[in-house]
């Protein structure tokens, strides 16, 4: 039997003054060879974030985007920090290692809202829920699921909403 070799995730992108924190699952192969955050040229991200915080992210090296997210309080890390999988779809994690709410709490304090990109990763809302978090499940922004940008648009507005209430 082959056993698939651990695979670590990305550090989190988290600050004292991140307000939002949005939780992938895992990152897929590409963002894992490339050591960014939604890598893969389909991946949604970032178009959906962009457009809910009226920001231009796609236009900006990853480095510029990441301090555009810090700029405007956001804050991405996954759920999951290891596992085992062969290829990049959830459906093929095995041996997840979970991401510590605490880590979170001690290392950005004003974290009000945590959102949840994808089903995979809306499994650890509960626990981040009852850990006193406002939370929100995100439709996925994988190429993987198809629904259309505009449904998916719909449902990321509300994180450039609460941070503009938030200021």
């Amino acid at each position: 039997m082959r056993v698939d070799p651990t695979l670590q995730g990305l550090p989190p992108v988290l600050g004292r003054a991140t307000r939002v924190l949005i939780l992938g699952s895992f990152p897929g192969e590409a963002s894992l060879i490339a050591r960014q955050y939604y890598a893969h040229p389909r991946n949604h991200f970032w178009p959906l974030l962009a457009a809910s915080i009226d920001a231009p992210l796609t236009a900006l090296p990853y480095r510029e985007r990441l301090r555009q997210l810090r700029a405007n309080r956001i804050g991405l890390w996954d759920v999951i920090v290891a596992c085992n999988r062969r290829g990049s779809l959830d459906g093929a994690i095995r041996m997840a290692e979970r991401g510590e709410v605490g880590r979170v709490r001690r290392a950005a304090p004003a974290v009000a809202l945590v959102c949840f990109n994808g089903k995979t990763a809306a499994r650890a809302l509960p626990a981040w829920r009852d850990a006193g978090y406002a939370t929100l499940a995100l439709p996925s922004s994988s190429p993987a699921y198809t629904r259309p940008f505009a449904e998916k648009l719909a449902a990321w507005r509300p994180i450039g909403e609460f941070l503009r209430l938030a200021r």
